[in-house]
């Protein structure tokens, strides 16, 4: 089982990113998905959510209009697409089943920093 985040880097503010997470191991169709972070010295947070079949999103008020989670089931893949970037946004990226709804879920992977600045 294995979760592989990437697609972070630098960006200028009000700038956009689009971060991947690949899955294997499982089988992703079956289950939500979420996105987190977790910026230097505060607790992890949920970002976005997206059900199994993609027909249902949910979003962190922080984000709400400026990110979109999708995923490609055929790819098992998920993505969050971010625009209107802010230097708040800083954070390591990380992608997981949602565990609000599974009693099952990997272990965390690496993730992906974001760094938002000037």
């Amino acid at each position: 089982v294995q979760l592989v985040e990437s697609g972070g880097g630098l960006v200028q503010p009000g700038g956009s990113l689009r971060l991947s997470c690949a899955a294997s191991g499982f089988t992703f169709r079956s289950y939500a998905m979420s996105w987190h972070r977790q910026a230097p010295g505060k607790e992890r947070e949920l970002v976005a959510a997206i059900t199994s079949t993609g027909g249902s999103t949910d979003y962190a008020d922080s984000v709400k209009g400026r990110f979109t989670i999708s995923r490609d089931n055929i790819k098992n893949t998920m993505y969050l697409q971010m625009n209107s970037l802010e230097p708040e946004d800083t954070a390591v990226y990380y992608c997981n089943v949602d565990r609000r709804k599974h009693r099952w879920y990997p272990n965390w992977g690496q993730g992906t920093q974001v760094t938002v600045s000037s």
